[in-house]
């Protein structure tokens, strides 16, 4: 009888549980990738649970919870499965920790361009605590985990672009031209040259980067693998429903213009049936991985979506939603500052009147993007200290508001408030409820979206409280009733928020934010 492995809630310390991880790697269960490595001590090689190759004795094998960690112990990538070619791992939105914290900051390339101390400085820890907590819960230091993302980095630029290896090298975040020779061959077993040949012969490069002119930056066109089911029709509806004109355009595809820290980028998402493929136009591609780490957050890619299914399926209330939409996301934010500010301009109005206004800030005060082509968004939202200190001349409706945004705005530009993907979620909620205009729902909005935690309902919110009574649970016995949908509680929000759609009785507004 085969034996039937189930994936859990969350997966926190799952490699540490050898018997529980020799049985996924022995049924090849994919929902694991991304989770953990399995390296075999034979072969010096260590691969995804899911790689077709014959399983290796159990004697022979050693599990780590990052690929940095494998590389440190001198162990090279797998050819056939490439391992670092997965979705992320869900446990970073789950857990809300210090390394969780820094591997969002890690993939944002925050390593490459400020450092140890930078990274440091941004949790809030010595150089030498974070590099002990780290190496303890993800057994490798900062370097070695910044390490493995420029060389994933590196691999991608490489197999699926046409730049010159040398800008590769520099764009991947490497110091010299060495170190990324020396890094390619340790971790790949291959040369540059010799993986971009292996790509050609795949006919992975169907789409290669073009070096222009800088009037059209940069392109590259990439694969964003997630985990199945996926409702990509359910979270292109709601950026559709909140697309600011200018910067963001839904049309069968998803497009937006990014503020990256080289220079603004634009992105197209289209959704495949295994994939998103992600069109990039960079001005700078060293902003290549933050771009896709934007994206990977904004579509939250990194999912584990059978997870939330078994749990919120369980529940009678929620089952019939569940089902006809399994595979729901949570739509996270490329931007803190911009999140923070269209949370406050969509405050106790519909949507409607959130995006207008949104749009009027944007025409108004955004700046151009040269290297927009046909069809895509021209502007970036406007910067924290632009509206700041003209969004009392553009912007309608009570003054004491208005004054509460131009306050936050300055503080976010000031740095005083400062908001990014790092942050711990208690200290940033603390930071936002003492400004001006910021309320429970709104911090608690930021927190779920930016952050991406899992577990927050916004009980509060007038279109969630109706949609739960659409389903026959009645607003006042919510928060109780959703202690079950632990610890996906913000996933069964999305439900309710589209239960509200269609409500028992007639409804004149709209307050989904």
């Amino acid at each position: 009888m085969t034996q039937v492995l189930e994936a859990p809630p969350t997966c926190a310390g799952l490699w540490r549980d050898a018997e529980r991880c020799y049985r996924a790697v022995s049924s090849r269960d994919a929902r694991f990738d991304g989770q953990f490595v399995v390296a075999v001590r034979t072969t010096r090689i260590y691969c995804r649970p899911s790689c077709p190759a014959m399983t290796p004795k159990p004697q022979n094998v050693e599990f780590y919870p990052t690929s940095a960690a494998a590389q440190s112990r001198g162990y090279r990538a797998c050819r056939r499965c490439l391992p670092d070619a997965v979705p992320g791992s869900p446990e970073w939105d789950v857990r809300a920790d210090l390394a969780a914290r820094a591997m969002r900051l890690i993939a944002e390339g925050t390593v490459e361009r400020e450092g140890v101390p930078g990274l440091s400085r941004r949790l809030g820890y010595s150089e030498r605590q974070l590099g002990r907590v780290l190496s303890a819960e993800l057994g490798a230091g900062p370097l070695a985990l910044a390490r493995a993302h420029r060389a994933h980095s590196a691999r991608v630029l490489i197999e699926m672009s046409d730049l010159p290896i040398t800008d590769i090298a520099f764009a991947a975040g490497f110091a010299s031209v060495r170190q990324f020779n020396d890094t390619i061959r340790e971790v790949f077993a291959r040369t540059p040259s010799e993986l971009r040949t292996a790509a050609a012969r795949r006919g992975h490069r169907k789409h290669p980067a073009t070096n222009t002119a800088p009037s059209t930056g940069v392109r590259l066109c990439l694969r964003l693998p997630f985990r199945q089911p996926f409702d990509a029709e359910g979270i292109l509806g709601f950026l559709a429903a909140r697309a600011i004109p200018g910067v963001e355009v839904v049309d069968g595809d998803y497009r937006r213009t990014l503020r990256l820290p080289h220079g603004p980028g634009v992105v197209r998402v289209t959704t495949r049936t295994t994939h998103v493929e992600c069109l990039v136009r960079l001005t700078d591609v060293r902003d290549l991985s933050s771009a896709v780490a934007r994206v990977r957050r904004l579509w939250d890619l990194n999912a584990d979506p059978q997870a939330v299914l078994d749990c919120l399926s369980a529940d009678p209330m929620l089952a019939p939603m569940v089902g006809a939409a399994p595979g729901i996301r949570v739509p996270g934010a490329v931007d803190g500052a911009e999140l923070v500010l269209r949370a406050m301009l969509g405050q106790q109005v519909s949507v409607a009147a959130a995006r207008t206004a949104a749009a009027r800030l944007t025409a108004e005060l955004g700046e151009p993007v040269t290297i927009a082509s046909g069809g895509d968004p021209t502007q970036l939202f406007p910067a924290p200290d632009v509206v700041a200190e003209h969004a009392g001349e553009i912007l309608n409706g009570p003054q004491r508001r208005i004054a509460a945004i131009r306050e936050v705005a300055a503080a976010l530009a000031s740095g005083e408030l400062d908001v990014h993907v790092g942050r711990d979620a208690d200290e940033l909620r603390h930071d936002l409820l003492a400004m001006p205009g910021i309320g429970p729902w709104t911090a608690d909005y930021v927190l779920m979206r930016l952050l991406g935690r899992t577990d927050l309902l916004l009980d509060t919110d007038r279109a969630l409280l109706r949609g739960a009574e659409a389903i026959g649970i009645s607003p006042r016995r919510l928060a109780d009733h959703a202690r079950r949908w632990r610890p996906w509680r913000s996933y069964a929000g999305m439900y309710l928020w589209r239960a509200s759609t269609t409500p028992p009785r007639a409804r004149t507004r709209k307050d989904t934010p």
